[in-house]
């Protein structure tokens, strides 16, 4: 494929949605680089690896024990028994979350670790991270595949709320290429960007409903928490795969004498919202900085 294009440069700026539609346009002409660069990422990522493709449940398995004590220690002092819809709920949420993990991490660093295809090459930058998060998606594929066989051994059944999946991994997907484009511009400009992500993805899981439901935060401090844009996405996938919930449905719960609404179909329009400005931003940023990518790779 060739790779000559007018030097950047001297390319002309645009509005923002000029860019957004120029960054797609590009992205596609360049589908090809794309596709060779994700296969080059899967191929590195299982060379002479012993577990093979083991990894890619390594980390949901790792989630799911640590879900497993946590929901224990929850049952142990409410008295009452861990059942196997929680531990389900656990582990579709846990799938998501390695996978937005996985792919953060690798995006962040996507710019610094091609710094010879960046500095000597015109090809859209944008290529770079998504290569990771679909590199990383290889991996999620794996072990969703793997789910699926093991969900109805924890009682749950095949039903319509399985058709939530696919909007909710597309969901999922625009948040994590959102912020992956946005920090792999970041973290070339500034390094310590990928200590401050290696931190935050550490200890996000505690401020994300990951091991742990957003009911069980009560209801003053479950809206809180459904603030973060990934926790209507996980909460939607373990409502409409494990409880086969209809997410445009309100939920309530009976919290004493009262019912307490834990999921409204409002927590995905905020989401969506913040993954769609998110992206514009990211793909903004990207079209306006990457005249400076070279000098600073």
């Amino acid at each position: 494929m060739s790779f000559t294009h007018p030097p950047v440069e001297y390319r002309e700026w645009h509005t923002v949605p000029g860019d957004v539609r120029e960054g797609i346009r590009e992205i596609w002409t360049y589908r090809e680089l794309l596709y060779q660069l994700t296969m080059r990422d899967i191929r590195l990522r299982y060379k002479q690896a012993i577990m093979g493709f083991g990894w890619a449940l390594f980390m949901p398995v790792l989630v799911v024990l640590a879900g497993l004590i946590v929901r224990g220690i929850i049952a142990q002092a409410s008295g009452q028994p861990l059942v196997g819809a929680g531990l389900a709920g656990v582990a579709v949420k846990a799938v998501a979350w390695a996978f937005f993990v996985g792919a953060v991490g690798f995006a962040n660093t996507s710019l610094i670790g091609n710094a010879s295809l960046v500095s000597k090459v015109f090809f859209p930058r944008e290529v770079l991270p998504l290569a990771a998060v679909l590199a990383q998606g290889f991996d999620t594929l794996i072990g969703a595949v793997a789910l699926l066989l093991v969900l109805p051994l924890l009682g749950v059944g095949v039903g319509w709320g399985l058709l939530w999946i696919v909007p909710l991994a597309g969901l999922l997907l625009v948040l994590t290429v959102a912020l992956g484009l946005l920090l792999a511009c970041g973290n070339l400009f500034f390094r310590d960007v990928k200590y401050i992500v290696q931190v935050l993805l550490t200890f996000g899981i505690f401020f994300t409903p990951v091991v742990f439901d957003a009911a069980m935060a009560g209801s003053r401090y479950a809206p809180v928490l459904m603030l973060n844009p990934l926790a209507p996405v996980l909460e939607g996938l373990r409502l409409a795969v494990v409880q086969g919930h209809n997410l445009l449905q309100p939920l309530h719960v009976a919290e004493g004498t009262r019912l307490v609404e834990i999921w409204s179909p409002w927590y995905l329009v905020w989401s969506g919202a913040v993954g769609a400005f998110g992206l514009v931003l990211s793909l903004t940023l990207f079209r306006r900085l990457q005249t400076l990518f070279a000098e600073w790779v």
